[in-house]
């Protein structure tokens, strides 16, 4: 399918290839000659994003000459340019607010007055909706926000924030997006340059925009119809940070004569973990998802009795998965980052490899640090002379894993920067480094288990996802008290779905520890959505009579196929068919005597484990996947009982 529309708005839902639909989308364009690459801007939010798009191009054979990154990047890299060629002194980058911040608020009192992070985060959420200080209190009010002190007292802060900057001639990431547009829409010369230079432009994520990139994005656009933004409403979960999905919803609105194409198929994805993404949001609006590819096994939910009791549960259920060495198939996703400590203590305990998604700095890395050390002895130096050195010293530490990982990193940042800047000096590719790795981590290749917040996760996947902590107040969070709110902590739920490829397993606590204290706990609203979604897809494929062997014939074939045989066995692939065949008549026994469906009883896998594993006790019974302690209350003495006798007589 193509279309020559302009402008174009690609609505792609999770799965459905949106990074790729863009860079096919320039490549195409470049190919049949209606948009040249070194006029291209393609932009997204995260230097993650950023690179990915940057090596899919190269791999299309555009890169070299498109421009590619975030827009903080790329404002700062203009905006350098523009102060060299005019002979100013640059201001220097204030890579966190809080370093100004924590000299201008008065000593804590209590540990529940508000520290810097809490009022930088304001002050992010007043720039990135260009409000001054002198308007901050009356857009609080309009938007029904919380904020951490009075909104007068904010407003102060945020004031003398803003003259503290001016004193020391210091710019943070917000002021370069507003600097670049006001650059734009005020320089005459500037701004020629930067519409003769960015001819086509490219959005990424375009529902994570907010009204101040928007800006600068028209400053950019000047009134040209060569726009392309792709995006996908129902992973709008940044509100709080000042982005605006309404920029995405209402394109068609805003561009007379735009062109909106929908992509509705998931080719990450099962079917049966596109089902619950569905049931997730059913009634939310747009398109549902459809799922061409294979069929994985059914999604499970289990509820312990404790958050200790769910860590070493997951604990068990990635070796088991884990144990061939596919370690970065496996991811644990969580809320907040307070829940991911039970897991990075069990996976240590363990010897498991694990990942905590952004804990580390880039630039604080030794291997990084002392190749920075040397380019900043030769700042005048065009980058161009320094790449091949950077070059030759991540080949030669190639051998030394980690190392030359991050050394190889450095040197695609160096390339990313030249595409935006090729007479760049040294100097300048250190600052601009400098802007744009202080927030997140560059992506690493290792075999571990990825524990990540569900905000870190967005645009990642993983064959196999444990979402924990599926409870009232963690999922939808306890503070999100508005519909809106509510709204997106429902689509921040859909987004941890469908970051799983094939096993999506929930889990929850009824008792959690807080601090030093212990709270009990609820399922999270949402989980008759989800349960109802599994129950309608294992009823749809329960098989009828002795049809459960071909069924499990057909299951074991397809875990051989997939990825050649790499992946360990399944829970339940090895069931003992006696056993099966006893715990199936058992459980219909117990479904009629409830009034309820077998499914509402067990699971087929559920089953299946308990068939192959053959637990003898209690504790034998509760580390099987999809038994928890509330099932293992009511069923568990009986299972037991059914095990025991059908394992007797089995040959």
């Amino acid at each position: 399918m193509t279309t020559s529309g302009q402008p174009l708005c690609i609505l792609a839902g999770a799965g459905s290839g949106k990074t790729r639909v863009l860079t096919r989308r320039i490549a195409w364009r470049v190919s049949e000659g209606s948009a040249v690459a070194s006029h291209v801007l393609a932009l997204t939010f995260t230097r993650r994003a950023a690179d990915e798009l940057s090596t899919r191009l190269a791999a299309l054979g555009v890169r070299d000459h498109v421009a590619a990154g975030t827009f903080h990047a790329i404002a700062y890299a203009q905006l350098r340019r523009r102060w060299a060629d005019a002979g100013q002194r640059p201001p220097t980058l204030l890579d966190r607010k809080t370093r100004v911040l924590a000299r201008l608020l008065p000593a804590r009192r209590s540990p529940s007055d508000p520290g810097p992070a809490e009022l930088a985060g304001e002050i992010e959420w007043a720039q990135a909706r260009m409000v001054s200080p002198a308007g901050y209190a009356e857009a609080v009010a309009a938007a029904g926000r919380k904020p951490p002190l009075p909104a007068s007292a904010v407003a102060a802060v945020y004031e003398r924030y803003q003259q503290e900057k001016q004193r020391q001639n210091l710019v943070d990431f917000d002021d370069l997006l507003l600097e670049c547009a006001r650059a734009l829409e005020t320089d005459t010369a500037f701004a020629a340059t930067q519409r003769w230079r960015f001819r086509h432009l490219f959005v990424d994520e375009f529902q994570d925009v907010n009204p101040l990139q928007f800006r600068l994005l028209e400053a950019w656009r000047d009134g040209r119809d060569d726009l392309c933004v792709v995006g996908d409403p129902r992973q709008a979960i940044y509100s709080w940070n000042g982005a605006d999905p309404r920029y995405l919803t209402g394109f068609a609105r805003r561009f007379e004569g735009a062109t909106v194409v929908h992509l509705d198929d998931n080719h990450r994805s099962s079917p049966q973990v596109v089902a619950v993404a569905n049931a997730v949001l059913d009634g939310i609006g747009g398109h549902p998802l459809r799922a061409p590819g294979a069929d994985g096994p059914l999604p499970t939910v289990t509820a312990y009795a404790s958050d200790a009791d769910e860590g070493r549960s997951v604990v068990r259920a990635l070796r088991r998965r884990g144990g061939s060495g596919r370690w970065s198939d496996l991811a644990v996703l969580a809320r907040t980052h307070a829940q991911l400590v039970v897991f990075e203590d069990l996976l240590k305990a363990a010897g498991i490899p694990y990942r905590l998604r952004g804990s580390s700095a880039f630039l604080d890395q030794p291997a990084v640090r002392d190749a920075i050390t040397g380019l900043r002895r030769r700042p005048r130096e065009p980058l161009s002379a320094s790449l091949p050195d950077l070059d030759i010293a991540a080949v030669e530490a190639a051998e030394g894993g980690e190392r030359g990982a991050h050394l190889d990193v450095l040197a695609r940042q160096a390339r990313d920067f030249l595409a935006l800047d090729p007479s760049g000096s040294v100097g300048s590719f250190v600052a601009w480094l400098t802007a744009r790795m202080a927030r997140e981590e560059p992506a690493l290749q290792g075999q571990a288990v990825d524990l990540a917040t569900i905000h870190a996760a967005k645009g990642l996947e993983w064959p196999v996802v444990f979402v924990v902590g599926f409870e009232q107040g963690l999922l939808p969070i306890g503070h999100a008290t508005t519909p809106e709110a509510r709204a997106e902590e429902r689509r921040l739920l859909y987004v941890a779905v469908t970051r799983a490829e094939r096993e999506l397993h929930f889990s929850w606590a009824e008792r959690r520890t807080f601090g030093a204290g212990t709270m009990a706990r609820s399922a999270s609203p949402w989980l008759e959505a989800v349960e109802d979604a599994i129950r309608t897809l294992e009823h749809a494929a329960a098989p009828d009579g002795d049809g459960w062997r071909a069924c499990v014939d057909e299951g074991r074939a397809t875990l051989r196929a997939t990825a050649g045989g790499r992946r360990s066995p399944r829970a339940g692939e090895r069931a003992d068919p006696h056993v099966l065949q006893a715990l199936r008549s058992w459980r219909a026994d117990t479904a009629r005597a409830s009034g309820v469906p077998a499914f509402v009883v067990f699971h087929d896998t559920t089953l299946a484990a308990v068939a192959e594993a053959r637990p003898q006790d209690r504790p034998s019974l509760l580390a099987l996947p999809g038994m928890g302690p509330v099932k293992a209350d009511r069923y568990g003495d009986a299972l037991l009982a059914v095990v025991a006798a059908s394992a007797a007589v089995s040959p």
